[in-house]
């Protein structure tokens, strides 16, 4: 299981205390795969993207019109957080959904 966050959000840090065995990846530092970037956005969509940080706060109009995709890779901290990877599968958030399937 691989969980990709920052390690200074609050919600990464509750997600990663619940699941001791996850592997964390600390999205400013490290980034996250292209491959799973591009799944991410295949299966969330405009969900990815978290509009309501100071990152996204920050950019002008011209920014927030490009490809999502392209404003991940330049600005990680734009994501929803935490990406988990489970077995192929992927979840967004640290919600009851995610919590049920990953704790059982």
């Amino acid at each position: 299981m691989i969980l990709y966050g920052l390690k200074t959000c609050d919600t990464c840090r509750k997600a990663l205390k619940s699941l001791p065995n996850a592997t964390f990846v600390d999205v400013r530092a490290e980034g996250v795969p292209e491959a799973v970037l591009k799944s991410a956005h295949a299966r969330f969509g405009a969900a990815l993207l978290n509009t309501r940080s100071t990152t996204w706060r920050g950019l002008d109009d011209a920014d927030r019109a490009r490809n999502p995709l392209e404003l991940l890779k330049d600005h990680p901290t734009l994501m929803k957080r935490p990406l988990i990877e489970e077995a192929g599968e992927l979840y967004l958030g640290w919600g009851p959904d995610s919590q049920a399937a990953l704790l059982g």
